[in-house]
């Protein structure tokens, strides 16, 4: 197989998140892609295990397990194919469900990439899940922002959001990963969203990934697609909106990536990222 590696949602290879994308991997085995991620190393790589004309069928492996849906790997396939093929749309098959994702050319050349998540849903974080999930942080409820309640999200992938009273508190980022993997494999969680709101429209996160074999994710699609569902079941948005989410500028590798979330509730959230190669 082929492994092209791309940086999605920067045009900086030294920001981002990286991503190993696969456009053939026909006839390859679970076994043979689970080691093919862990050999790349990134915290995920997209496998196109069917093509043609039509569809295409996407498997996300991270280096330890496979995940159903991941927002960078998808932004960082739709260009590699776009390299390849030309820009346009594309139906891909993931075990999440059906995502839309459309490709174009920005004013500077560089390819842009929309997708279009599954609808939307969450679910109220137990009581004791919250407890747990704020010791292992180090954080206690007077660091969480009122105003962005606790909830388990989901955008082709479920995340619990816990949203900081400041900046502050989401810059300091120090938790058990060992205690976090076991808490996030009994509730199967990927990631932990973690957010903190400079503005209305402009929001700072950081994304634990245990699961993933890394200790954080300097960019996370699916999240911010479960994020802007979210926001926009609770009303803390005002819908049709366009959001930045600012991640990955705590690790040395900032990513930006653009959620626009539609007025129609049960409808799909547009997550947007730029794509370089590696």
């Amino acid at each position: 197989m082929e492994v092209l590696r791309y940086v999605a949602f920067s045009t900086d290879p030294e920001g981002g998140n990286p991503a190993g994308v696969v456009l053939d991997a026909s006839g390859a085995d679970d076994a043979v892609m689970l080691a093919t991620a862990a050999e790349v190393g990134y915290s995920e790589t997209a496998f196109v295990v069917g093509s043609g004309d039509g569809p295409l069928d996407v498997r996300y492996f991270s280096p330890l397990a496979e995940v159903p849906f991941c927002g960078h790997a998808t932004i960082a396939t739709a260009v590699a194919h776009a390299e390849r093929h030309g820009t346009g749309r594309l139906l891909l098959r993931t075990a999440a469900g059906p995502v839309t994702v459309t490709t174009e050319r920005a004013a500077d050349g560089t390819l842009v990439a929309t997708l279009v998540s599954v609808a939307p849903r969450s679910v109220p974080v137990e009581e004791a899940d919250l407890a747990e999930l704020l010791a292992i942080l180090g954080w206690s409820a007077e660091d969480l922002d009122p105003a962005l309640p606790p909830r388990v999200a989901f955008g082709g992938a479920w995340h619990p959001v816990l949203a900081a009273a400041s900046r502050a508190r989401l810059a300091d980022l120090d938790y058990d990963m060992a205690a976090l993997t076991a808490l996030m494999a009994r509730r199967d969680w990927t990631t932990i969203d973690l957010v903190w709101r400079e503005s209305p429209a402009v929001f700072h996160a950081r994304n634990p990934f245990p699961p993933g074999g890394v200790t954080e994710d300097p960019a996370t699609g699916a999240a911010a697609a479960a994020f802007g569902g979210y926001l926009r079941e609770f009303g803390l948005v005002r819908t049709p909106a366009t959001l930045t989410v600012h991640q990955g500028v705590d690790m040395g590798r900032p990513s930006t990536i653009t959620v626009t979330v539609p007025a129609e509730p049960d409808t799909g959230i547009g997550v947007t990222g730029a794509a370089v190669r590696l």
